[in-house]
This record gives C-alpha cells, structure tokens and sequence, in this order.
C-alpha cells in the first residue's frame, strides 16, 4: 500500500509531511488522482475531518488541485524547465537539437551511473518489465508503443538513480520528447536496422546497471546518445537532399525543354 498510518500525536501535519515525500520522491506524480477521501481516511487511519484540514493546507500552497466532481490530484509542483516561449523557439531552430541531446548524454549517464549503484529490487523489476514490453513493441513493430516505452526505460533509470533533482529534472526534459518537439522519431526508425540497434542500445544500458557495472552503465547511455545524434543527423540530411531533388524536379517539369539550335545548312559561313 502507497499510505502508511500517521502519527495521532500530529495528526494533520504528518498527513501533509507524508504527501509531500510522495511528491519529492516522484511516487506521486503530477496529474496523479488521490483516492477518494474515505478510503484515503482508512489508509492513513485518520479521521475525514482531519484529512480535510491537510488536504486544505496542501492545495493553499498548490500542492494539490481539486476539481468540480472529478476528485483531487496532484499538481504541476516542479513545472517545466523548458517554458512555452523557449519551446516556441526550439521548435522553430532544429540546431537546438544538438544542444539538448547533449544535455540528454551527460545527465543520463550520471543517471545510469547511480543507478547501477543504487538500484533496489523493485527497480531492477521494473527495469525487467520494462524490456519486456519493448521487445513485445519492436515484434510488433508497433512504433507509436516503442517510442512510449523509450521514454518510460529512460525515467525508470532516472528512477533508479534515487536523486530527486535529477529525476524531475529528466521527468520536465522528456516532456519535449513525449511532445515531439525535439525529435521526429519517424525519420529516427526509418534507417534499415535503426529499430534494432536502439533497442540492444537499451537493453545493453539496463544489462549494465542490473549488473551493477556503473562504468559500463554510463559509457552505453552516452554511446545511445551519441548513435541517436549522428541517426539524426544523417536523417536531415537525407530529408533535405530529397527536399531539393523534388525542388528541381518541379521546376524541371514547369519549364519548357530549351529550344535545341538550329543546324546551319551544308555550305554556309
């Protein structure tokens, strides 16, 4: 169970200190609904006044939000780190790519790094489970499922990393993914065989830290880093030299053929 019992002696402040470490500690994530307030009453053994009292100081500080009829969540808390304006921007300069891959490399190899060291059972499971459902994906070659579950193996590592900032900081980084504003994962799994290395790029990572290999962990995340980078890069080149040779071939096709020169007649100067 998610909710542990709390302390009658401080009743309403240790239902707010347990929600708020759910939070911290990325169990409860952003979106994520609260039971009802009777079951969550019995799970925390406290009364429903009580529990309206906490639930009153964390939705003042904008911890929790409720909605008409549709039950209490839990907030945005972190907030993106990318704002709407600067996603505008990267949207619109596709050089930004290289930057934030880059970003990628280094925090994610931090993340692997820690998590070979760090990782509890419970995270080595869900890390299992995990490349399960991508090898099911990739059989299946159901490509819209493979990019979910490529976002979700990274922030499982991140998970088991156990380092609170550098979860949430990777949590807001992989919206720009789960928002295709960073990379357009079709021209990514176009190349003949790309499908296929990426996914033993990722079971390569996850082989390492449950091996507890940290060195070998943070070398494969940024080899994936970097064969991503150079798919991508290969990717636009292509799309743009396809782009020109349709270009001319339009223009070709709209021009008229010039006119091939006359042949002088036998005996003139």
């Amino acid at each position: 169970m998610m909710f542990r019992k709390v302390d009658h002696q401080r009743t309403a402040d240790a239902v707010v200190l347990q929600l708020e470490e759910l939070v911290l500690n990325g169990v409860l994530r952003p979106g994520d609904r609260l039971p009802a307030e009777r079951d969550l009453a019995l799970d925390l053994d406290v009364s429903r006044p009580v529990l309206r009292d906490a639930l009153k100081d964390l939705e003042d500080r904008g911890l929790i939000a409720s909605r008409q009829g549709g039950g209490t969540f839990i907030a945005d808390v972190i907030g993106p780190i990318f704002s709407e304006p600067l996603i505008g921007l990267i949207e619109r300069h596709p050089s930004a790519t290289a930057d934030y891959l880059e970003f990628r490399k280094d925090i994610e190899a931090t993340a692997a790094r820690h998590a070979a060291n760090r990782a509890t059972e419970a995270d080595r499971a869900s890390l299992s489970s995990i490349l399960a459902r991508m090898d099911a994906a990739y059989e299946a070659g159901d490509h819209d499922l493979e990019a979910e579950l490529d976002i979700e193996f990274h922030q499982t590592v991140s998970e088991a990393a156990h380092n609170l900032i550098l979860l949430h900081a990777m949590r807001s980084c992989y919206r720009l993914l789960a928002n295709g504003v960073i990379l357009n994962r079709q021209r990514l799994y176009d190349p003949d065989g790309a499908r296929t290395d990426l996914l033993a790029q990722h079971k390569e990572i996850a082989r390492c830290i449950l091996d507890g290999d940290a060195d070998g962990a943070s070398e494969a995340s940024r080899k994936h880093i970097d064969y991503v980078q150079a798919a991508l890069a290969a990717a636009e080149q292509n799309a743009s030299r396809q782009s020109l040779a349709d270009l001319r071939r339009i223009q070709r096709e709209a021009s008229p053929s010039p006119a091939s020169p006359k042949r002088r007649a036998r005996g003139s100067s």
